[in-house]
């Protein structure tokens, strides 16, 4: 191993002629600077890595999506039932917090299973992770967090839809 500052090509052939003029039966046959040796010997962790990272971000699209689809399709089956309740004299907000409750209640159940299932796969991923513990707390709060947050947004959005219902044309509908 040797330290410099040139370029690589420059360092190998200077390299191979002091090597050759001391022994000249030495061969010099592969020269790399050590950060692209480090690079090669971390490329199948680091890929690794990568797929898990892809492949959490669709989990949480796909998962957001579902929550949407399914509060979406609640709100519009439940079109009749908000339109009396408006016409009854609930408030938009009395509508939303409803739609909301129901929706964060399901989410925060799921969350509960997947946390369960995360700590009971701890020794699993273990030989996977790298300056972060298995049982992090920390991290698994910021993902609890951060699931809740996008299943809050895609319940929103339904139930702010919900209170746009006219309760006249909801009660003569069916």
């Amino acid at each position: 191993m040797i330290r410099n500052t040139e370029e690589q090509s420059q360092v190998g052939s200077e390299l191979q002629a002091i090597v050759s003029s001391l022994n000249g039966d030495v061969p010099v046959s592969q020269v790399e600077t050590l950060s692209g040796w480090v690079r090669e010997a971390v490329a199948g962790t680091r890929s690794t890595a990568s797929l898990f990272v892809i492949f959490a971000a669709l989990a949480v699209i796909l998962g957001a999506i579902g929550i949407y689809g399914v509060m979406a399709y609640s709100v519009n089956q439940r079109t009749r039932e908000i339109g009396i309740r408006l016409a009854l004299g609930a408030t938009g907000q009395d509508i939303t917090t409803w739609v909301l409750k129901q929706g964060m209640g399901l989410t925060l159940a799921g969350i509960g299973v997947g946390l369960t299932g995360a700590f009971g796969l701890t020794r699993l991923l273990q030989g996977l992770l790298f300056g972060v513990s298995a049982t992090d707390a920390v991290t698994y709060a910021a993902l609890a967090l951060l699931l809740g947050s996008v299943a809050l947004v895609a319940c929103y959005i339904p139930a702010r839809r919900a209170t746009k219902v006219d309760p006249m044309i909801a009660l003569r509908h069916e």
